[in-house]
């Protein structure tokens, strides 16, 4: 296990190492711990890629997608869980097909639909494209956990006069925080980190995501490996943060959803 954690770790120590020295220590000493550390790289990088408003674009496409995935996902699989007829059960199959489909090959028409209806070029193309392509693997974990869920606790709630929706957003929901946070975390890395998409659908735009501002900046400074290890760092810190605050519910609710 140390041998395996060596191996994981020394990509982000050389990643990070970099990041804090200049030219002369990367030409003499690439491996060796910087001395003395510096944090210029960090600052021109942060200018020179200009990372501040990327960041700002990653965020609103991330959350707001991810809301959509929540809410969708969540309402979606309560049905596919608890009505067992064949309308629920062609549904179910019809999303576990939009996992095992890779969406690269819908690109050329899902390209020509967001041009169509205008929405290249902004935010709301993404968020529409991350949430459908998202929503079948979210429904996927949703109702795995649904069906592991006893039926009594949404029927206690029906006798007492409570609606499907009331019970499902009172009773349910609050019992789906598990498998909500290994939704939340898993969905969010991989918004976060999408290079291809976002090159294809903002580049040029002024929206672009943080991977793209990162990949432009290597092409422009790709001599200068302190200030492009120093925009990688500052590009992975947000979504590394969100995974270490909700890792504790990743296994814990993928495991309760396999269950179903």
């Amino acid at each position: 296990m140390i041998a395996v954690a060596v191996a994981f770790l020394f990509p982000v120590y050389t990643l990070v190492s970099l990041s804090l020295k200049d030219p002369a220590q990367i030409s003499q000493s690439p491996l060796a711990l910087p001395a003395p550390p510096t944090f210029a790289n960090f600052t021109e990088a942060w200018t020179a890629a200009a990372l501040g408003p990327s960041l700002v674009n990653s965020t609103v496409i991330t959350v707001v997608s991810l809301v959509a995935l929540i809410a969708l996902g969540s309402f979606a699989s309560y049905f596919l869980a608890r009505v067992r007829t064949r309308l629920g059960y062609g549904l179910y199959v019809l999303f576990l097909l939009g996992i095992v489909l890779p969406f690269q090959l819908g690109m050329i028409p899902l390209y020509g639909l967001v041009n169509d209806l205008g929405l290249i070029g902004t935010h709301t193309g993404m968020i529409l494209f991350y949430t459908g392509i998202q929503l079948p693997f979210t429904v996927f974990l949703y109702t795995g956990f649904i069906r592991a869920l006893p039926r009594e606790y949404a029927a206690a709630a029906q006798i007492d006069g409570a609606s499907h929706f009331v019970a499902f957003t009172r009773v349910v929901f609050p019992l789906l925080r598990p498998i909500t946070g290994t939704v939340l975390i898993l969905n969010a890395v991989f918004i976060w980190n999408d290079f291809f998409t976002p090159l294809v659908y903002l580049g040029g735009s002024g929206y672009e995501t943080v991977p793209v501002s990162v990949f432009a900046f290597v092409g422009q400074y790709v001599s200068q490996h302190g200030l492009v290890f120093a925009g990688l760092v500052l590009g992975a810190v947000p979504i590394v943060l969100v995974f270490l605050a909700l890792q504790r519910y990743v296994i814990k609710g993928f495991a309760s959803g396999l269950k179903g």
